[in-house]
């Protein structure tokens, strides 16, 4: 059986304040040829439809068309609700959508319900293990702390109890939305803690043949049975070095695995620059970058003037500016009380400027600090006299 494994579509999020909706729809349809061209027998999504509980009208309205146009292809899909989904909402008409084969399950007590789908050698049961929230779900799944590993551990035992009932030989593949230990997070997952005691061990799949993540925006291999596909597109820079993909996964009748990367379109690059701002624009070796989004990280030692006005003449598509200033350590070894000893209000007022501004007051500006301080100063003898 051929399984085409996505996640983390962030249906309505947008890539600082730049709207995403029109390149969501093109991976929607890139998703419907790749399943149309290369064979594909179920399509299985593992989390993160929408960025979102409540979606904008706009990504309800882009769902809506996925789902129709996966239903015509008569491919069946399984879905799980992520940590971003609202499981009531996304799982609304779950029975009668299904009817069309598009499954869709996001109650975690049903994780012990496949979708049995058969090929040519028979049968395999999709688990789908919607975003567990220990806190809520504990009681569900009967354990004593609210932790991840265990009730993903307990959801598994579910799925184990009913694949042992099944018939010999009965593949079986797991849908799930969580952070796997070994996994690379990026900046633009949220709610799930990276590490700690929110991350799984791998070992919690042990026993089927395919663990279909979300969650992690990076397509990486955890085992050659555990995947996360990754987010389709790009939510932050810090994601600027992935090559955004779906799994293509071929299970074999004794339940053996092959997966191959289909990449996804790319709207427009991401390139991450970094130096002091004339340098940037002058630099001949970031021609390449003129077209793409730009994260500037400034390191003058003094804040430039206008820099964003700057930066986007040569690199129109610059959406984010970060300062990082190239300084001198202050003395190491010497406590913050005192370097402030013996040093009057106006002094430590024109220090904090220059530390955080890398440059001093000029004399409007200290002029400006001495009023300020005279006229606390004044209010401050007006409430002493009136005690």
């Amino acid at each position: 059986m051929r399984l085409l494994h996505t996640s983390d579509w962030h249906l309505g999020r947008a890539f600082h304040r730049v709207n995403l909706l029109d390149a969501q729809a093109e991976f929607i349809g890139h998703l419907v040829a790749t399943v149309r061209e290369r064979g594909v027998d179920a399509v299985v999504v593992s989390g993160d439809v929408y960025d979102r509980a409540v979606p904008p009208l706009a990504a309800v309205e882009l769902f809506d068309d996925a789902l129709h146009r996966l239903a015509e292809l008569g491919v069946p899909t399984v879905m799980i609700s992520g940590n971003h989904d609202s499981g009531r909402r996304l799982g609304v008409g779950a029975g009668l959508i299904g009817r069309a084969g598009i499954h869709l399950r996001t109650d975690p007590a049903a994780c012990g319900t496949p979708v049995v789908l058969a090929d040519a050698h028979g049968d395999v049961a999709f688990y789908g293990l919607p975003y567990l929230e220990p806190a809520l779900v504990k009681d569900e799944f009967g354990v004593e702390k609210a932790a991840h590993e265990a009730v993903l551990a307990a959801a598994m035992d579910r799925v184990r109890a009913d694949l042992a009932r099944r018939a010999r030989g009965t593949r079986s593949v797991v849908l799930a939305h969580a952070f796997v230990t070994g996994g690379e997070p990026s900046d633009s997952e949220r709610d799930i803690t990276v590490g700690g005691v929110a991350a799984v061990p791998a070992g919690v799949f042990h026993g089927v043949d395919y663990a279909a993540l979300g969650h992690l925006h990076g397509s990486q291999t955890i085992t050659e049975r555990v995947r996360y596909s990754g987010s389709p597109l790009a939510y932050s820079f810090s994601e600027a070095g992935h090559h955004k993909s779906m799994w293509l996964v071929d299970l074999g009748a004794d339940g053996s695995v092959t997966a191959e990367r289909v990449a996804c379109p790319v709207p427009r690059r991401l390139a991450r620059i970094r130096g002091r701002l004339e340098d940037l624009l002058a630099d001949p070796g970031l021609a390449g970058h003129e077209e793409a989004w730009v994260e500037a990280t400034l390191t003058d030692p003094v804040r430039p003037t206008e820099p964003m006005a700057r930066l986007t003449e040569r690199f129109p598509h610059t959406l984010s500016l970060v300062f990082e200033p190239e300084r001198v350590s202050e003395a190491s070894g010497v406590s913050y009380a005192r370097r402030l000893a013996d040093r009057s209000d106006q002094e430590v007022a024109e220090d904090f400027v220059l530390h955080v501004r890398g440059a001093g007051p000029d004399e409007h500006e200290r002029s400006v600090l001495r009023d300020a301080f005279d006229a606390v100063r004044a209010d401050e003898a007006v409430l002493e006299a009136a005690r």
